[in-house]
């Protein structure tokens, strides 16, 4: 028996259609290529990326394929990044979403718009008392809820394969049955060098952190640079054998969204 998926906006696909474009994918010689046929193959497409080099050289890609309008984009905002890191959102939106007459979707924590009132709702360093509700609240749920919301089908993200941990093993395209979307990670086989040379070559704005030593950024309290030699996620969670927030392992959340719903 065929192994089938329910996914937003009630389109069905099955387990053999999404080994099927694992395999022609990978034949594929480039991002832009994969690009393409996710834009050719799926409606209600979107982008996911908190503004790292691999989301911001899909954005730059996406400009030079798509001329009116370009794939709407999903910022999070934990209301715990970087002031870099919102000052990168705005440049973005102004370069390449403004002139298109489009906006960024920003989905913030529910009941909070700073991190003074997330404080008030949850009480201080909450990452430190309950790093698993911490996650949940800041980042799985309104993900969530903005794949609800926009009706999103699929979503394009920044992982690669070179980035260690889980992610070693990447496909270009995932099943998150949780959220009843597809993934697909169009720059999965590039490395760090490679990412950093598109964004150099065709001057694409990106986090000034970068340029101090922050490889990968996330939030201020769990984001540290990384010294020479070590993986690019090494200031991800530093000293915890923690990788991912929870964003790509919804799976560890079910029962949160379970008692949400």
């Amino acid at each position: 028996m065929v192994k089938s998926y329910q996914l937003n906006n009630e389109i069905v696909v099955t387990q053999e259609q999404v080994d099927h474009w694992n395999a022609a994918l990978a034949q594929m010689q480039s991002p832009r290529q994969i690009l393409e046929w996710a834009l050719a193959t799926f409606p209600h497409l979107f982008q996911t990326t908190a503004f790292g080099l691999t989301g911001l050289a899909t954005i730059d890609m996406l400009s030079k394929i798509q001329d009116q309008s370009i794939t709407p984009l999903i910022f999070i905002d934990t209301l715990h990044h970087f002031p870099q890191t919102l000052d990168l959102l705005r440049n973005i939106e102004d370069r390449y979403y403004k002139p298109r007459n489009q906006t960024i979707n920003v989905y913030k924590p529910e009941g909070a718009n700073n991190e003074s009132e997330f404080a008030a709702k949850h009480g201080d360093f909450l990452w430190e008392r309950d790093e698993t509700k911490y996650d949940f609240l800041v980042k799985v749920e309104p993900a969530h809820r903005a794949y609800k919301e926009l009706g999103v089908t699929a979503v394009f993200t920044g992982r690669r394969k070179s980035q260690g941990g889980s992610r070693s093993s990447l496909l270009f395209v995932e099943l998150d049955e949780l959220n009843g979307i597809l993934k697909i990670n169009p720059l999965a086989n590039w490395d760090f060098q490679q990412v950093k040379a598109y964004i150099d070559n065709h001057q694409v704005p990106y986090n000034e952190l970068l340029d101090l030593g922050y490889k990968s950024i996330g939030d201020y309290h769990s984001t540290q640079p990384v010294a020479d030699g070590e993986d690019e996620r090494a200031g991800r969670w530093k000293g915890k054998s923690k990788t991912e927030c929870g964003i790509h392992e919804t799976s560890r959340f079910a029962q949160f969204l379970g008692a949400k719903e």
